[in-house]
């Protein structure tokens, strides 16, 4: 038997508020002040509006927010005209505050649908936007908008604290509806909606479901990105008529999976052409293996359904200017790395030594990121090497590498007290980079650590296998055990043993361009395919 939605009480009634569309519109989206690079069939310039659960810098449990951040301002600086949605949480009020952001209001407070609820929402522009990591260098902003709904995002945590909420089919459900209502505040038709995760993935079966017939909202193209498919959005059946749904899309084309309601698969189903983050990643969804249990969904899309990589914002990202560092660096003039490493060991009291590696890892300490080979027999702590980790997570992956610190306390370091700023020191000083993950849509962590000269030693999966080069940028192994990912430790050591070789491969991975500019170009393809009626 389906496991029921364990929900809250009721939020309190919404008091009568008019609909969004039937208020004015406050300032949507202007046109572009040069010709747009996207059109409509008519010729007239489309916008893109980003609807997503997180966005960098205002709130974020992982690469999602920096991903959309990074992809919207590129976005914004080839002359298209785009804006991002997401909620109004607490910890995104506090941290606009800290950057001195001001919110203005975006006409009046209005009332939406949802289910056999009306609930209240209101939307508000960030009038500075602040780009991602609080960095104000002069360039092209995407417009930030935020929902806000004080019940359902006024809370401690993004997801939940200590555990997912037990309402997050219903806060999520009214983000995407509020949002679809604001929608003509934020930008004229004809536009483009991209839905990241199964966060927003109700918006484009509320587009053609609740919002069919309406002119406006038929003129707008829904493309939905997968960032990570082993988050979709299960909950039970009966909540299809409290996110909104009607019965017709709980079916086994659409919402319905194994019994229960699953919002990815929903959303894929709805969208004009769906995105993963990486083309490898894309291949591995439409498996058995590597589907999450999506993989003949996955293959039912066809040609609407393909893989681009991420980019990253590389002048965040870039050791040549980054603020963060004891000493700057280049591919040119190396020699700033050096100070860096003296740096993180003095950061994290480690022996201050000049001869043994530093392998680094910065991520959430889960499953998915091959903790269990890093914590396997292999003899790993007891290398002559030292050892950085940075990240929360999972209680028994921190036990146990507060344990190896125990064991090891002038080799092991562990930070679960993740920010932006150890995270540029620790991947400048170190030497490697660890990602043995089981699975990796695409990964950011080892594309800005070749950028810093670390080498990157990772799973071909996913991102990992499309953006390190075996031997000339990092090191890669292919199965899923111990033996492989020492081999692969293994060889990384033994070059940089070989002083010539090591500078070779730093130099080389420094010189990767891991710019949005290609992605940026292929996803202005996919909205100009949608715009003209085809798929991904």
């Amino acid at each position: 038997m389906p496991v029921e939605l364990a929900l809250p009480p009721e939020p309190p009634p919404a008091s009568p508020l008019p609909d969004a569309p039937g208020l004015p519109a406050a300032d949507p989206l202007a046109a572009p002040a040069r010709p747009s690079p996207l059109v409509a069939r008519d010729g007239r310039p489309a916008a893109v509006v980003h609807l997503a659960a997180e966005l960098a810098p205002y709130a974020r449990t992982g690469g999602l927010g920096e991903a959309v951040a990074s992809l919207a301002g590129y976005q914004a600086a080839q002359g298209v005209p785009t804006a991002v949605v997401m909620p109004l949480y607490r910890e995104a009020r506090e941290r606009i505050a800290r950057f001195g952001g001001v919110l203005a209001p975006v006409g009046e407070a209005f009332g939406v649908a949802v289910g056999a609820r009306r609930e209240a929402a209101r939307l508000w522009r960030l009038e500075d936007a602040v780009p991602a990591g609080g960095d104000r260098r002069r360039r092209a902003r995407a417009a930030h908008y935020f929902v806000q709904n004080d019940y359902y995002f006024n809370r401690g945590g993004i997801y939940g604290e200590g555990g997912d909420y037990g309402d997050n089919a219903r806060r999520y459900a009214l983000f995407c509806a509020a949002a679809l209502a604001a929608l003509p505040r934020v930008a004229a038709s004809p536009l483009v909606l991209h839905a990241h995760d199964w966060h927003a993935a109700l918006a484009p079966a509320f587009l053609r479901t609740a919002r069919a017939g309406d002119p406006y909202y038929d003129a707008v193209r829904a493309v939905l990105s997968v960032h990570n498919a082993g988050f979709q959005g299960h909950f039970a059946a009966g909540a299809v008529p409290d996110v909104g749904l009607p019965w017709s899309a709980y079916t086994h084309e659409a919402f319905e999976w194994y019994g229960r309601l699953n919002l990815l698969k929903g959303g894929l189903a709805y969208a004009d052409a769906a995105v993963t983050v990486s083309p490898t990643h894309a291949a591995e969804l439409r498996t058995a293996a590597g589907g999450f249990g999506l993989h003949d969904h996955f293959r039912a899309l066809g040609g609407r359904f393909g893989g681009i990589v991420n980019g990253i914002d590389q002048q965040v990202w870039d050791p040549a200017r980054d603020p963060h560092l004891a000493a700057q660096f280049s591919a040119a003039d190396p020699a700033g790395k050096l100070a860096c490493r003296r740096a993180l060991q003095r950061a994290y009291g480690l022996p201050a030594r000049d001869d043994v590696p530093i392998f680094a890892m910065t991520a959430r300490l889960v499953w998915q990121k091959g903790l269990d080979l890093i914590l396997a027999d292999t003899g790993l702590f007891g290398l002559d090497a030292q050892f950085v980790f940075l990240g929360a997570g999972e209680p028994r992956y921190e036990r146990a590498l507060r344990l190896a610190q125990a064991r090891h306390p002038d080799r092991v370091r562990v930070d679960t007290a993740f920010a932006d700023a150890k995270e540029h020191v620790l991947i400048a000083g170190a030497d490697l980079l660890l990602m043995p993950c089981q699975y990796e849509p695409c990964g950011l962590t080892q594309m800005r650590a070749q950028r810093y000269g670390t080498l990157p030693v990772v799973r071909a999966v996913g991102g990992l296998a499309d953006t390190v080069e075996d031997g000339a940028t990092g090191f890669v192994f292919a199965a899923y055990d111990a033996r492989a990912f020492a081999g692969a430790v293994g060889r990384a050591l033994a070059a940089r043993r070989d002083p010539r070789r090591w500078a070779a491969m730093r130099r080389a991975a420094m010189g990767r361009d891991f710019s949005w500019d290609r992605p940026g170009r292929r996803y202005l393809e996919v909205y100009q395919a949608v715009l003209n009626g085809a798929g991904a």
